[in-house]
């Protein structure tokens, strides 16, 4: 199984700690959808990153899509998004608003680092930031601090695509999470610890 894509990028880094978290044994081409666009293509015709190819031959698109194939496969009776009902919609609506967050705050760095001084647009950056923060401070408001996860009682989704979200807000963006949202950083700094986000790490 070969994974297709660098971690510093939160939709790789999602489908690692997946594999990692499964057991599942991999191979990764550390390549970036802007400085490899054309390797990436190969396997991804959009050019995005990440792809996974598997054993069989075939390729899948998509952090969602891939999440989806590995719960499946390798989830057993416990995955890491359950497969109905309330806990699975619960799960889902997380993890939709933290990758959701991630795709506004990667639009505010593609503005700012990818476009000429002159034709930086500063609303749009603020307001995708805006909306960013909104969203991980909708998650930080229903943290207990006293439970080890987001939901369930145990390691989901939810939990994966919260810390990544957290990382690229304070890592890339320069968001003050320990001021801004204290209870998703103490979660993700303990999730840093473990051994599938620590191996990880970018």
């Amino acid at each position: 199984m070969l994974l297709i894509g660098v971690n510093r990028s939160p939709y790789t880094r999602r489908v690692a700690i997946t594999l990692k978290l499964y057991g599942v044994p991999y191979e990764q081409r550390d390549l970036s959808g802007f400085g490899n666009r054309v390797e990436v293509r190969v396997a991804n015709p959009l050019g995005r990153i990440p792809a996974l190819a598997l054993e069989s031959g075939e390729t899948l698109i998509d952090s969602g899509a891939i999440v989806d194939h590995l719960d499946e496969t390798y989830g057993g009776e416990k995955p890491l998004t359950p497969r109905t009902g309330a806990d699975r919609r619960a799960v889902l609506k997380v993890a939709a608003m933290m990758m959701g967050a991630c795709d506004k705050g990667l639009q505010a760095a593609y503005e700012r680092n990818h476009h000429p001084p002159e034709k930086v647009h500063q609303p749009w950056i603020d307001d995708c930031m805006a909306q960013m923060k909104q969203a991980v401070a909708a998650i930080e408001a229903t943290i207990d601090p006293t439970a080890p996860h987001l939901l369930l009682g145990r390691l989901t989704q939810a939990d994966i695509t919260a810390f990544i979200a957290e990382r690229l807000a304070r890592v890339g963006l320069g968001v003050d999470t320990e001021a801004e949202i204290p209870k998703l950083r103490a979660l993700t700094r303990r999730l840093a610890e473990e051994s599938a986000f620590r191996s990880t790490e970018p």
